[in-house]
């Protein structure tokens, strides 16, 4: 258990999905250990984790699905 930095709520362990970069290729890996706060929601990683993710995919793995994704740049409104 942690204390939030944003909101100072306790944070629970929780199997959460984590958007993942690793080398200019996007994942998301589902199952991945986070301290999630129980408040605002925001979500903590250990770096033994997070290491642990970077070898996993450095490897063959299994591929449980494909999805397509749009890269936009957001151009704002002037006023």
């Amino acid at each position: 258990m942690m204390i939030c930095e944003f909101c100072e709520g306790v944070t629970r362990s929780r199997n959460v999905k984590r958007q993942h970069w690793m080398n200019k290729k996007l994942y998301i890996v589902e199952n991945v250990q986070a301290e999630v706060c129980t408040e605002c929601g925001e979500r903590y990683f250990h770096a033994k984790t997070l290491d642990a993710v970077d070898e996993y995919l450095s490897k063959k793995h299994s591929v449980e699905k494909r999805i397509s994704v749009e890269i936009v740049r957001f151009v704002p409104a002037t006023a």
